[in-house]
């Protein structure tokens, strides 16, 4: 059986699929497959998520599909309405939006809270001394790194800063993705905490 993983970019793609087995696998009695599907930004996965997911849902391989999970950051995308500021308003707002579109009940849309580089600042000890030093009291509560100065564009100022190198998304992001216990992000990130959670309701369902 499988989850069906719908994602924006390329970091999403090469990184999360092994990280989120690594958690479910743990507490599941046979493991999952988790496939993405990769879209050119979240523009194009909005505009086409009810088309992609009905087809994944009702086509041939729909009694192998557990369920279609969507994941956007939630730092990025225009589509919310202007007056809601607020990190929650947005999200709960997004996700009521989309799964709507889709209106499928084995349809479900999260946000990784501002960018999914907040999972990986859970452990600082997984980044180079210097920039895991300049992290050090400032990461108490990944998901609070807000949208002014997003997960990833910290992680670039600081990697320029002490390495003289950028921050490569997809690179570094595999790298240190492979070296995160899931269950340290689970613990310090509750829109994570909740996407799993789902997750392994449906697995063992």
């Amino acid at each position: 059986m499988r989850f069906v993983l719908f994602v924006e970019g390329y970091t999403e793609d090469k990184a999360l699929p092994a990280f989120l087995k690594r958690w479910l696998d743990r507490r599941l009695d046979s493991p999952v497959r988790i496939q993405t599907v990769r879209f050119e930004g979240w523009s194009e996965l909005v505009r086409d998520v009810a088309q992609k997911a009905r087809m994944h849902l009702k086509g041939p391989s729909k009694d192998k599909t557990i369920a279609v999970i969507s994941l956007l950051d939630l730092y990025g995308p225009t589509f919310y309405p202007n007056h809601l500021k607020d990190k929650g308003e947005r999200y709960n707002w997004a996700k009521r939006y989309i799964e709507g579109k889709v209106g499928e009940g084995r349809f479900y849309q999260f946000f990784a809270v501002h960018e999914v580089e907040a999972w990986l600042l859970s452990r600082p000890e997984i980044f180079p001394p210097p920039i895991r030093e300049s992290l050090q009291g400032r990461v108490a509560r990944p998901e609070d790194v807000n949208s002014d100065t997003p997960p990833a564009k910290l992680l670039d100022t600081l990697y320029r800063q002490h390495t003289k190198r950028p921050y490569k998304k997809v690179t570094n992001g595999k790298d240190l993705f492979q070296k995160l216990d899931p269950s340290e992000a689970y613990s310090k990130c509750p829109r994570l905490k909740e996407m799993l959670d789902k997750m392994l309701e449906l697995a063992r369902g």
